[in-house]
């Protein structure tokens, strides 16, 4: 895909970032966030102020209601016609955002498959019911254990998918799969990950998320919940909406909700690190301390225009 693609970890920089890079690049921006879909969830996903995309124009923010599902295969539909019409108006498309999965999808695609069957799913349901999860994942670790590998044993949804679309195809998941593990070499790609010492990012995170709190976080939760009665599963994958729900129904002091936003958010980084680290396509761009956005942004034009 030949756009341009500015990613990292959570709290660094990418917005920051992104704006000056996108000016530089005449580009306008795709958001790369899987949260930043959901409408009203502004203050936790920490989606680009008004300001911000006024000043760029931004597409994929608020396309969805926070009770409703979103998947990988309609962000990438919908990221395709974003991006045809950037190119329609003569402008680079430039990705901003940090979810690693929607990145791979982007660069490598995905193994959509098979539609659902129902009367499957009730059987393995009722199976679970019997027998547990652990007679499930044994079936699965017989039948495509490279799969089960990848997979926690209480992973239900996902061994229940891997054992449907071996039985409906006679092919195991992972093998329909090795088609989109297709790599290439980070020089031939225009995708940079912003990169900080781990005690910075730390930092960053912390001092962020007290930030969040101060916006009024929990009023933004609050709202979400009275407006839409309950968040969607994939809503509440968000960092930090779950653990404020918590905290509303009385599980958890302000107090400590913010201490386990902080440390969900830390396990989150290190996630994405992983994730980043894994595709090859990548290529780090080490922050200084006293970053400068539009320093930075130009020295990653001028990088990624070595790129045929």
């Amino acid at each position: 895909m030949d756009c341009w693609f500015l990613t990292g970890p959570t709290a660094s920089g990418k917005t920051s970032v992104g704006i000056p890079l996108a000016e530089q690049l005449n580009a306008e921006i795709i958001s790369l966030d899987s949260m930043a879909v959901y409408r009203g969830m502004d203050i936790g996903t920490a989606k680009p102020a008004e300001s911000e995309r006024h000043q760029i124009r931004h597409h994929l923010i608020d396309i969805v209601h926070p009770n409703e599902e979103f998947s990988v295969a309609r962000y990438l539909e919908r990221a395709e016609q974003a991006r045809m019409e950037v190119r329609n108006r003569g402008h680079e498309v430039l990705f901003v955002g940090g979810t690693p999965l929607y990145l791979k999808a982007l660069l490598r695609g995905i193994f959509e498959g098979p539609p659902a069957d129902q009367e499957f799913r009730e059987q393995v349901t009722e199976e679970v019911r019997r027998v547990g999860t652990a007679a499930l994942f044994e079936r699965l670790q017989q039948v495509d254990p490279l799969t089960a590998s990848r997979l926690h044993p209480n992973d239900i949804k996902r061994i229940v998918r891997a054992l449907e679309v071996h039985k409906l195809t006679g092919r195991p998941i992972s093998h329909h799969q090795l088609q989109f593990d297709e790599s290439r070499l980070a020089d031939q790609c225009r995708v940079f990950v912003l990169q900080w010492p781990r005690f910075a990012l730390h930092a960053r995170i912390d001092a962020r998320v007290d930030q969040f709190f101060e916006k009024g976080f929990v009023d933004e939760v609050k709202g979400l919940l009275a407006q839409y009665g309950s968040l969607s599963r994939t809503a509440r994958q968000a960092v930090g909406y779950q653990e404020i729900v918590d905290y509303v129904e009385g599980l958890h002091d302000l107090e400590t909700t913010i201490k386990l936003v902080k440390n969900r958010t830390h396990r989150f980084a290190k996630r994405q690190e992983t994730w980043f680290r894994s595709l090859s396509e990548c290529r780090s761009v080490p922050v200084p301390a006293d970053l400068q956005p539009n320093l930075l942004a130009a020295a990653i034009v001028a990088e990624g225009k070595s790129v045929d």
